[in-house]
């Protein structure tokens, strides 16, 4: 079963409501007291944001739908073509194809197994913790069950995504700057409670309490890749972005794109590392708004690599990462 976060039914108000209720109501993604949180999403968020959120949801969508829905069918369909003797579903954590419901049909058949793979590189309780507590819910303490609980560090996804930037030319660049979607600071805190964020070496190293610690996480994927692509020192960087407060993760994506240009670095390309399928925080905030941030500041190239969507390649890396679930993923320091 592939799952990804979810997208509104229809690109108009109405919709992208239902869809932002469902999701932000969950305790996992606002991570507030049950009545602080009733009262910030239901009365303020929701509310005051759907309207521009379907303005954005526009934007982003195409004759055939939203992005993130048909390019989830379309790699169902390639994978299930590379793995015959399985079946295999898409779903939405939020949204259609509900997960729920899809978990629901699947349980009512008599597999001998059942894997999940979350398609999210990297572990966060409010994203891949969220589709584990859904499938916990239904099969409690169900032995055929596996979530694979993240895949940046598989050899597989990292020689794909090392293709696939280079292909952009780094090289040609004034500097490669990848970017992660943000988290609160307390969302990772709650992770390792025992290892204050701010006293983390992870920008640097992998520690050893950073197996499901997603800036951990985000930071080993860019020194990998940045290995890989044999980029040079200096000549890379990374930034999270799609923040709600200045209480999340920095540097903030936006800040650094700013900053770059002032420092007379032009020509930048941006690796949105955390992003498995282009949807409104790849279209339209980095492609679009982060796109006219930079040209307003002095930069004149912002080339953004589109994700992997449903290439064929991508499918089969994802046979090669459900085959090692069981196994282990091996971590990359």
């Amino acid at each position: 079963m592939l799952v990804n976060v979810g997208t509104p039914d229809q690109p108009d108000t109405r919709h992208v409501r239902r869809y932002l209720s469902e999701f932000l109501n969950d305790p996992l993604v606002i991570d507030l007291p049950r009545p602080w949180r009733n009262l910030l999403v239901n009365l303020v968020i929701v509310p005051f944001r759907s309207p521009r959120s379907a303005r954005l949801y526009r934007r982003l969508w195409t004759p055939e739908g939203s992005p993130l829905l048909f390019h989830l069918e379309r790699l169902a369909e390639k994978v299930q073509a590379e793995l015959p003797g399985a079946d295999v579903y898409a779903a939405m954590r939020y949204g259609n194809p509900s997960l729920e419901k899809v978990l629901m049909q699947v349980r009512s058949a008599d597999y001998q197994k059942i894997t999940i793979l979350p398609l999210y590189p990297h572990y966060a309780t409010s994203t891949t913790g969220s589709v584990e507590k859904m499938a916990g819910k239904l099969f409690p303490g169900d032995r055929r069950l596996t979530v694979i609980p993240q895949f940046w560090n598989h050899p597989a996804w990292a020689e794909v995504m090392t293709r696939h930037i280079a292909a952009y030319q780094p090289d040609r660049f004034d500097h490669v700057l990848f970017s992660y979607h943000g988290l609160p600071i307390r969302q990772v805190q709650k992770v390792h409670p025992e290892r204050p964020v701010k006293e983390c070496p992870c920008t640097h190293t992998l520690p050893e309490h950073g197996e499901k610690c997603y800036l951990a996480g985000c930071h080993a994927t860019s020194r990998m890749l940045a290995e890989r692509l044999r980029l040079e020192e200096g000549g890379w960087s990374t930034a999270f972005q799609s923040r709600l407060s200045r209480n999340w993760h920095a540097p903030f994506t936006d800040e650094t794109l700013v900053r770059l240009a002032g420092e007379g670095k032009t020509k930048v390309l941006l690796i949105p590392a955390s992003f498995v399928a282009d949807c409104l925080e790849t279209t339209v905030e980095i492609d679009g708004e982060y796109h006219a941030l930079f040209r307003e500041h002095g930069g004149t190239e912002l080339v953004m690599t589109p994700s992997l969507n449903s290439r064929s390649e991508w499918a089969s890396v994802i046979t090669q990462i459900i085959g090692s679930g069981e196994k282990g993923i091996p971590v990359h320091h």
